[in-house]
């Protein structure tokens, strides 16, 4: 393992971190609320750590192997996480250490899960950070690290795949640092027109930005108690729930699009699933909760509205879900599992990897009937690697049991067996409301410190898709050879 280049690595970050507080240090030193001097503080802490080990710290060589990738989106999320909950402690707005890390992990990994009981009581400058880190973390950190600096490694490809969502990692040009600046621009581009139509809808220039950085990454803080349904416009709902929707996509889809390419769009089998559990999710949870609205529109809004933010594990809210019937819960739940597209900002087991566990079933039962059948699982009409078969299927052991040892131990918290399965299940998918007493008009605020690191901790491994978190307690990682 190279440690010197992984330090070096995350003095970079650091720095870049730094520099990323700029824009919410100007907006608390526009409103004028108090908060500018912790924001200058972290800076410092912040650049002078990261200055130390981006320049005193000379790596032996310069490339990254798999290991070394690892390493540094592990260690990175956790440390960036550290130095960016700074300026919630600092200022005293969130007086514990835990809380303010648990705010910000939350934020880094786009779940949007929160402790805080009064959202319009906080500086903004505080709020914009607290969102901004949504936007940061949506495409990942290690993919705007080889955008704007791609050469800090002969082999940044390793740092991308390590912090890429979905079981495979698709290059859309030939060069990786060429890509990550295509999937910032494509994201760019995104949020951009997202903040226009916000604008055009009514909302002012700092809630547009702010509501923009939390569909954008798919984290889901906004800057008021209700969340989005605080606005009461039917217009903005309709926007955003359409770009919670967009953001949920593969951003190949875009890349293609961009280049006028509109047959493999229309032809990739994992699109077409994406938007029709979309649509069958908000026909079933509409009529199921049709009785509770005062007419159609409202109700399909609704169901829209949080369909969308579910499945992209964004997790604004506009109604109450958790006084919705039981079934409509249900599809709830299944959608928090579920999530957005692999090479998405969403997060949850994404709908490739479901639709290879269906079909490599489909294939074992063919099999079983047929032992001297040759059957091969396809993905677009192409045939799927017996290889990558296995990792999904290794992903969703890892999946089940962490939400398990996380439920198991979150129920230590004296919190009923509901609210631990769904409070560990929005975590581990990055979705952020839960059932009960973490749901939608509900927060994080009630469990126990203990509950709220082990929560960090599967918000951190839930958007590294575990591999990166679970390697750093592999002793065979930290080994200076193999």
């Amino acid at each position: 393992m190279n440690k010197r280049l992984i330090l070096r690595l995350i003095g970079r970050l650091l720095l870049m971190e730094a520099a990323l507080m700029v824009p919410s240090l100007i907006v608390s030193l526009i409103y004028g609320q108090g908060d500018w001097l912790a924001f200058v503080e972290t800076m410092g802490i912040t650049g002078v750590c990261g200055a130390l080990l981006a320049f005193l710290v000379k790596p032996e060589r310069k490339d990254l192997n798999p290991k070394d990738g690892l390493a540094v989106a592990g260690l990175s999320w956790i440390i960036l996480s550290f130095f960016g909950c700074l300026p919630f402690w600092l200022s005293g707005k969130i007086p514990t250490l835990t809380d303010a890390y648990f705010e910000t992990v939350s934020g880094f990994t786009t779940t949007g899960a929160s402790i805080l009981t009064n959202i319009e009581g906080m500086p903004r400058g505080l709020l914009f950070w607290r969102s901004f880190t949504h936007w940061i973390g949506g495409m990942g950190v290690l993919v705007l690290t080889v955008a704007l600096l791609p050469r800090l490694s002969g082999r940044t490809a390793q740092l991308t795949k390590a912090e890429s969502p979905g079981p495979v990692f698709s290059k859309l040009l030939p060069r990786t640092s060429d890509t990550a600046k295509m999937l910032y621009l494509l994201y760019f581009l995104l949020s951009f027109t997202l903040f226009v139509a916000l604008l055009i809808a009514g909302m002012n220039v700092y809630d547009a930005l702010i509501h923009t950085f939390s569909t954008a990454g798919t984290g889901g803080f906004s800057s008021y108690n209700n969340s989005v349904g605080a606005f009461g416009s039917p217009a903005i709902e309709w926007i955003i729930g359409v770009f919670m929707m967009l953001f949920g996509v593969n951003f190949t889809m875009y890349f293609y699009l961009l280049r006028k390419e509109v047959k493999p769009v229309l032809k990739n089998e994992e699109l077409r699933v994406y938007l029709g559990i979309v649509l069958t999710a908000t026909l079933c949870i509409t009529f199921t909760v049709l009785p509770q609205f005062p007419n159609f529109h409202d109700a399909i809004r609704a169901s829209f509205f949080q369909t969308a933010s579910i499945i992209s594990t964004t997790g604004f809210i506009t109604a109450d879900f958790d006084v919705w019937p039981i079934i409509a819960k249900t599809i709830i739940i299944c959608l928090m599992v579920i999530g957005g597209c692999a090479g998405s900002t969403g997060g949850g087991f994404k709908v490739s990897r479901v639709i290879m566990l269906v079909k490599d079933a489909i294939r074992d039962i063919k099999v079983a009937i047929h032992p001297r059948k040759v059957a091969v699982v396809r993905m677009d009409g192409k045939p799927v690697q017996e290889n990558v078969i296995i990792s999904v299927g290794g992903f969703l052991f890892l999946y089940v049991m962490l939400e398990l040892c996380g439920a198991l131990l979150l129920s230590l918290d004296h919190i009923g067996m509901g609210e631990a399965f769904t409070a560990a299940l929005t975590c581990i998918s990055n979705v952020g409301p839960g059932m009960g007493a973490v749901g939608p008009t509900q927060n994080f605020s009630l469990l126990s410190p203990f509950s709220k690191w082990i929560c960090s901790f599967l918000m951190l491994a839930g958007r590294l898709e575990f591999i990166p978190i679970l390697s750093l307690f592999s002793i065979g990682l930290w080994r200076k050879k193999g």
